[in-house]
């Protein structure tokens, strides 16, 4: 009996220890699910902020909850939304996530967010909530500080933007090339037009005087947004404000920003435009309702320029009343940029142009200080900035004057500019006597029968020619023979010191400078024009500044610099001092001498060197429908201040560069002394 009993004593143990350990073990694991089905909903949770698929939350937040707090789920919803959307929330990531328990049917969890709003971003705010199982699921116990910790009730979140202040663009002296200011737009007010024949005749009235269509201002006036007494925007005027305005136009001073030489910079200043969706998308610091460079500098020094918007994001009661503040941002205005151009240079370049396809470079070769870059056709581009209209904006277009290419930094054959580089290449390669007479009879040559039937051509016709002859009257024959003399090596030799196949430090679109299309000159022929500066040679009246400031430095090549601030960077020993004393006393010569091509200039009593070029655009020798480009290249030859090289493209009669420089070599003179 005795061992019957203690085996069953040993039974019940037995038994006991397996039903404790069972109701343990499946308690162990009743908990484990717990917590993980807690985990997922809370991820449920934050994936649908994260996500901002809000219509997510209500299949995880407790109803009993959100009708405590005095919401549905709809209106949950709805407030995510409303305070997203209004905040500019653009991007939510989530770290540190944890879910603990609490009691027997309710845990704990935490996490933070990080939010990039319109006004910065928003780091690391800390969140914690409970859930309670409801039934067989786990559901949040919602209430407002979900949204953002210390908000209650029907608390709100507002945002204040301080909008930074676009930096201007100015001149070396100060004068604004890209301002801010209060212009003047004209609108019209619906209920002052009248009806039937009286509004008719007050939209024509309004479209004649202020160069618009009746098309285009119907147009505003069917816009959704339109009442009767709204003021409806037309368009921006630049010019003084009528005394009197047509029935039913008004004026209004918005902020906004000008560009005081309009056309006369336009290519290199460039233009703002409002912030597009598409922008936003590529940059997500950028705000609707501000603006971006579209073109030029504007669009090179955009983040400079810009600066960056301040403001406050704060929790404010139902009624408005701030509570507290979330986050806060000085504003920092955008940047003053500050150029090496002369307005009033830049201005007289452009004008002097005459509307015709050309371009002007003007520097301070000393220094490499850019005064002015000047490319015509032009655009205006307030209008682009302002409100520019499609049928404006398609004239522009159809134009054929491609008025958006900066025809400063265009590639072209430099022409018999480049004569006086293939000189001073020559004389320190030991190739060129500037005393040796060479014999030239005739208007066209050629080496041998191995030529063809290619020649070379000279305007003019005098025998014998010296270096002097040959860059007084501008003689392609001499420079053709000059070169092959000189030789392919040492001719490249030459020219590998100046900026062949160099980017310049600017702040502009352009391809380098080419010697020819391949590393060596197929033909005696492609060798003999690339000395006159013809064959394959393209440089951008950018580059030619460049490349001359060499004869007002003694053979040191000056960089050009936009910047006023920027560092002068120089090449030294691109051609020999010696050289320089040579051609540059010929180029002075070339405005001095009567006989001279350039002796127009001389009229103007200025101590001036020049070079004139045309270099002719055509397929071949024989073609007769081919152009040409008119070059003008200058320096103060006394004090060395200034230099400029000025091109007209496809140059016909009277436009030609030598005879529309008066004006700007007259401005320099007074003003660079």
């Amino acid at each position: 009996m005795r061992s019957k009993k203690i085996r069953y004593v040993i039974a019940v143990i037995i038994f006991v220890i397996i039903a404790v350990g069972g109701y343990l073990t499946y308690q162990v694991i009743e908990q484990k699910n717990n917590l993980a089905a807690s985990k997922k909903q809370v991820t449920r949770f934050v994936k649908a902020l994260t996500d901002q698929k809000f219509s997510n939350l209500s299949s995880v937040l407790s109803e009993s909850s959100v009708k405590t707090a005095g919401y549905t789920n709809k209106s949950v919803q709805e407030k995510y939304e409303a305070i997203y959307s209004g905040i500019g929330v653009s991007k939510v990531t989530v770290k540190n996530q944890k879910v603990t328990k609490k009691t027997t049917n309710t845990y704990n969890f935490q996490y933070m967010l990080t939010f990039s709003t319109d006004i910065g971003e928003l780091k690391n705010v800390k969140y914690e909530g409970t859930l309670k199982k409801t039934g067989d699921t786990y559901k949040i116990d919602w209430q407002p500080n979900l949204i953002f910790p210390g908000m209650e009730g029907q608390d709100k979140v507002a945002i204040t933007t301080d909008y930074a202040t676009r930096g201007e663009i100015l001149d070396r002296n100060n004068q604004g090339l890209a301002v801010n200011q209060e212009l003047n737009q004209l609108g019209v007010i619906p209920s002052k037009l009248g009806t039937g024949d009286q509004k008719t005749q007050a939209i024509q009235a309004i479209a004649s005087q202020f160069d618009l269509t009746t098309d285009a201002i119907q147009t505003a006036l069917d816009q959704s947004w339109v009442t009767d007494d709204t003021f409806v925007p037309l368009t921006i005027l630049y010019d003084d404000v009528p005394s009197t305005l047509p029935t039913g136009a008004s004026i209004q001073q918005v902020a906004g920003r000008y560009y005081p030489l309009s056309e006369a910079a336009a290519q290199l200043i460039g233009y703002v435009g409002d912030v597009t969706a598409e922008d936003i998308e590529k940059d997500s610091s950028l705000v609707a309702g501000e603006s971006i460079g579209r073109s030029g500098l504007e669009a090179t020094y955009d983040e400079q320029l810009r600066g960056t918007d301040g403001g406050n994001l704060t929790i404010t009661d139902e009624n408005g009343n701030e509570k507290s503040v979330l986050l806060k941002k000085d504003k920092k205005d955008g940047e003053t940029i500050t150029l090496t151009i002369d307005a009033n240079a830049q201005k007289i370049a452009y004008e002097s142009l005459g509307g015709q396809k050309g371009a002007s470079v003007v520097t301070m070769p000393t220094t490499g200080d850019l005064l002015a870059l000047v490319s015509s056709p032009s655009f205006n581009p307030n209008k682009m900035a302002n409100g520019i209209t499609s049928e404006e904006y398609q004239a522009y277009v159809d134009s054929g004057n491609t008025p958006f290419v900066s025809r400063y930094t265009t590639r072209y054959a430099p022409g018999s500019t480049f004569k006086s580089i293939t000189g001073a290449i020559g004389i320190d390669a030991g190739t060129l006597d500037p005393s040796e007479e060479l014999a030239i009879s005739g208007l066209q040559w050629q080496k041998d029968s191995s030529w063809g039937s290619y020649k070379v051509t000279r305007v003019k016709e005098t025998n014998p020619v010296n270096l002097y002859d040959g860059l007084i009257y501008s003689d392609n024959i001499y420079f053709a023979q000059q070169t092959l003399k000189m030789g392919e090596t040492k001719f490249r030799e030459g020219l590998s010191k100046f900026i062949f196949g160099e980017e310049l430090d600017l702040p502009l679109s352009m391809e380098p400078a080419q010697i020819s299309n391949e590393d060596s000159f197929a033909t005696e022929v492609l060798l003999a024009d690339t000395g006159y500066g013809q064959g394959q040679l393209l440089i951008s009246p950018i580059q030619q500044a460049t490349m001359y400031s060499v004869f007002a430095n003694a053979g040191t090549l000056v960089y050009p610099k936009l910047l006023l601030n920027a560092e002068t960077k120089t090449k030294a020993n691109v051609v020999s001092s010696n050289a320089v004393n040579i051609i540059g006393p010929d180029l002075r010569a070339y405005v001095t001498d009567p006989n001279a091509f350039g002796y127009s200039l001389n009229s103007l009593g200025i101590d001036v060197a020049a070079k004139t070029g045309t270099a002719e655009v055509k397929q071949s020798q024989d073609d007769t429908t081919g152009s040409e480009n008119s070059f003008l290249f200058t320096y103060d030859y006394a004090n060395h201040n200034y230099l400029t090289l000025t091109m007209f493209e496809g140059s016909t009669g009277d436009w030609t560069a030598i005879k529309h420089v008066d004006s700007l070599l007259t401005y320099l003179n007074n003003t660079y002394q």
